[in-house]
């Protein structure tokens, strides 16, 4: 069966872990364990993409482990096969890249004993089938993404990026049991099975507000975002893009289990409580993507603001769902789910490209780099198709899946409640404003990174990354070509999953001419990414020829163009915080309570003048900074319980005893 075939690959990356443990300090150890790592990856996505193309029947296993009475379920069917796809692809992909960059990593042994057990955890909980399983699985996912983040935990800021890390995983796993807690019941149906459609009447509000919790803390959900841009620029930049790229898609992954399967037919206002959280964190996610200078936290942020694109599907599917909308509804989930692939494979490639900048410079800022698409032309041409991919341009994937969201979103007039067509259209216009502002986003980290004048000596003396790097940069702007162009092939191997969630899916795009794709009607609208790709090859390659046949055949270098002054510093180019002035400006001073201040020297001093930009975290000052502070407090004042005498511990014991009674006897 499917399932087996998997838990034995599983458990073959879980036996990797002490293998690493012991031969972290022979040579031989960073290229047998992350060839090893790609190999059963490249496996079980294998088997997960025939499953889903085939459209075989869900397999299940049951293990003698785990809560003594039910044991261990395990279940492969069409939506966890997707999503073993989408796991297993993107960490094919960093154990690739890994077998260059892991050359250079300062701490193998930190590193190579929890990267197999990364992985195996994260297809253990796309393949659990009961709340025990599902949650341990869970938390070992936690734990060890955890150790990598903590991997060179003596760099500045790292200690503190896995501290928040683990406390914010430590709560979505608290509300996820909670959840579940309340879909088993006092029977205690822990079973996935004994659980769907069970889920108690009156407390759906309950169990979403839990879901919403516990999966968008792992999602990057607003505002359980906080540890996002502080755990992946601590990360190897290999984990980093499993983090940002593959473990927010077993987020996804959760709440599409709990919510649409193990939950049962949906309220409207599920939908758009789902819809209104997707479009805040799309829209707070991206214009902190456009503040940021340095390139990880920079990918981090946009992270959040593709989980609020997916999550704005889900609400839409929801919304449908409920007003018995099932074409709209199944073109919203495909539309969520896509966009969740698309993600992992562009979010990929750019921590690739990232890294491999950070492995030729040492730099993450883009302050100090720029001019390396001179010296780096490979690593810079893949992180452009990365770039526009996550900005939606078209022929490439990230287009597609932005493009069917905004189709679903115009069938929005159709729905009969008040508040979704209040709702609908301004999550629409956030959906346009993220896919705006990202571009200028991408805009600028390409320009400033790889176009111009290095700023740093580092930049200038970069060299291109390892092959093995590389390959994997080519073969991830590969995938993000090949499914823009021919989006029909993901599209229709999602169907099964989709039918599974909602009884209904798309219909086959693989039998239209030229793969068109038409998610609601020829009518209405439809996209040919052939034909688009087609089209923008040819204008690109007339453009080229038109230059060359009218302009000069010599070749002339000069300097560069700067308002009539060409001055022969580096550091007068356009910078990252230049190009973010004016977003700043309009949305900073308001959201982010951005402070410019600028440092001028007194009249006759030949000093520079410095200029500074403060931004500040609402969330985090408004939310998490209180609590903290209120924790600190509590744990001053609770400390004086350490420096007690003997009479008064046990005055203090015999008023807990009275008190615990009063509550009984009250109680009873």
């Amino acid at each position: 069966m499917p399932v087996d075939f998997s838990l034995w690959l599983i458990a073959a990356l879980l036996a990797l872990a002490p293998v690493a443990a012991v031969l972290h300090n022979r040579p031989i150890a960073t290229p047998a364990i992350y060839t090893a790592c790609l190999v059963l990856a490249a496996a079980i996505a294998g088997n997960a993409v025939a499953f889903a193309v085939s459209g075989t029947q869900a397999s299940s296993e049951v293990l003698p482990l785990g809560v003594p009475w039910i044991g261990a379920h395990f279940r492969e069917d069409a939506l966890s096969a997707v999503f073993l796809a989408i796991v297993n692809i993107g960490a094919a992909g960093a154990s690739l890249y890994a077998l260059g960059y892991g050359r250079h990593e300062e701490a193998p042994a930190r590193v190579l004993p929890f990267y197999p057990a990364f992985l195996a955890a994260m297809n253990l909980v796309v393949l659990a089938d009961d709340a025990f399983s599902f949650l341990l699985s869970w938390e070992f996912m936690s734990l060890t993404s955890w150790a990598l983040v903590m991997a060179h935990h003596r760099s500045a800021g790292n200690a503190r990026a896995g501290y928040v890390y683990l406390l914010m995983a430590s709560f979505g796993t608290l509300a996820l049991l909670l959840a579940f807690s309340l879909l088993a019941g006092p029977d205690g149906n822990y079973a996935f099975e004994e659980m769907r459609g069970a889920a108690p009447a009156g407390l759906g509000w309950l169990v979403l507000l839990l879901v919403l919790l516990g999966a968008g803390s792992k999602a990057g959900l607003v505002p359980l975002h906080v540890w996002l841009p502080l755990a992946h620029p601590a990360a190897p930049s290999h984990v980093s893009a499993l983090m940002s790229g593959v473990m927010t898609k077993v987020a996804v992954y959760g709440f599409i289990r709990i919510i649409f399967d193990l939950v049962g037919a949906p309220d409207w206002w599920q939908g758009m409580a789902v819809l209104v959280v997707g479009g805040i964190t799309a829209a707070i996610g991206v214009l902190y993507t456009v503040m940021e200078h340095d390139l990880k936290r920079l990918l981090a942020y946009c992270t959040i603001e593709n989980i609020g694109i997916v999550f704005i599907g889900l609400g839409l599917a929801l919304a449908f769902q409920a007003n018995n909308m099932n074409t709209a509804a199944a073109l919203s989930l495909t539309a969520a789910i896509f966009h969740a692939f698309n993600h992992s494979l562009f979010k990929s490639l750019l921590f690739f490209g990232t890294g491999a900048v950070l492995t030729a410079t040492g730099e993450r800022n883009m302050e100090r780099l720029g001019g390396l698409i001179h010296r780096m032309p490979q690593t810079a041409f893949a992180f452009l198709v990365g770039c526009a991919a996550i900005s939606a341009l078209p022929p490439l994937n990230g287009f597609v899946s932005e493009w069917m969201t905004f189709q679903a979103i115009l069938l929005s007039p159709s729905l009969p409640q008040w508040g979704l067509k209040f709702a609908l259209p301004v999550t629409g216009a956030l959906l346009a404003l993220s896919a705006a502002l990202a571009a200028a986003s991408f805009i600028k980290a390409f320009g400033v990174t790889f176009l111009g004048r290095p700023r740093a000596p580092a930049a200038e003396n970069a060299q291109e990354t390892d092959i093995y790097s590389r390959i994997t940069m080519f073969t991830w702007a590969g995938l993000c070509a090949l499914f823009g162009i021919f989006p029909a092939l993901a599209i229709d191997a999602l169907g099964p999953a989709v039918q599974s969630m909602l009884n209904t899916r798309l219909p086959p795009h693989l039998d239209i001419p030229w793969f068109l794709l038409i998610p609601i009607g020829g009518s209405r609208s439809s996209y040919d990414g052939l034909l688009v790709f087609i089209f923008i090859a040819a204008s690109a390659l007339l453009t080229v020829a038109a230059i060359h046949a009218l302009g000069s055949r010599a070749i002339r270098r000069g300097p560069i163009w700067d308002c009539g002054f060409p001055d022969a510093t580096p550091l007068a180019q356009y910078s990252a915080g230049s190009f973010a002035q004016p977003i700043r400006r309009v949305f900073g001073t308001l959201i982010f309570r951005a402070r410019e201040q600028v440092d001028m020297p007194s009249p006759g001093e030949t000093k520079p003048a410095h200029f500074h930009v403060e931004l500040r975290d609402p969330v985090w000052d408004c939310i998490y900074a209180p609590i903290a502070e209120a924790v600190s407090v509590t744990a001053d004042r609770l400390n004086l319980l350490q420096f007690l005498t003997i009479r008064r511990y046990l005055t203090l014991v015999f008023l807990t005893l009275v008190g615990l009674l009063l509550v009984l006897a009250i109680w009873s």
